[in-house]
């Protein structure tokens, strides 16, 4: 049972990234880009933390830790690029 509800998870979690990705390609403006690729990273750790449960490993956890710290300080670096145009002041 929990094998299929993972299958799932996986089926629907990689369907939502394809749709980030053609948010992100065809995004009407910057700021609607900055959000797919923001959420993009978030189902990519969705992604990683799922298959961690399903093969049984502590290894995906530690993955998905460090993909959220590097997504976290990119998404404000990015933020900061667009409101203001430089990154560092």
């Amino acid at each position: 049972m929990l094998d299929t509800a993972l299958s799932i998870a996986l089926a629907l979690i990689t369907l939502a990234w394809v749709l980030n990705l053609y948010r992100l390609i065809i995004g009407p403006s910057l700021p609607d880009r900055v959000l797919a690729l923001d959420t993009m990273y978030i189902n990519s750790i969705a992604l990683i933390v799922v298959y961690g449960i399903q093969v049984d490993s502590k290894l995906y956890f530690e993955a998905a830790m460090l993909i959220a710290l590097i997504g976290f300080v990119s998404t404000v670096a990015v933020a900061k690029y667009v409101t203001r145009g430089d990154i560092i002041e």
